[in-house]
């Protein structure tokens, strides 16, 4: 006897968002791992704090930062550094 199991379209879509979901969470910390140098976007959400707090963090001295033109970058290993401090 043959066991018959129905998809929905419903189970379908929903199992399609659960598998997007998942694989982004693979991807998006080994993207972050990968670059040397990451902007201020990047960095604000990695550490979760506002522009305010990370100009802050720049101007005492706390996390050091390389400026070309009008964009700021911070090294990977200094955040990192930083938050094992924490």
């Amino acid at each position: 006897m043959t066991h018959i199991e129905i998809i929905s379209r419903e189970d379908l879509l929903q199992f399609k968002k659960e598998l997007i979901q998942e694989i982004k969470a693979i991807i998006q910390p080994s993207r972050a791992e990968n670059k040397q140098w990451l902007r201020s976007t990047d960095v604000r959400k990695m550490l979760k704090i506002s522009p305010g707090t990370l100009q802050t963090l720049r101007i005492n001295g706390t996390l050091r930062f390389a400026k070309v033109g009008s964009i700021m970058f911070y090294k990977y290993d200094d955040i990192v550094r930083l938050l094992e401090n924490k």
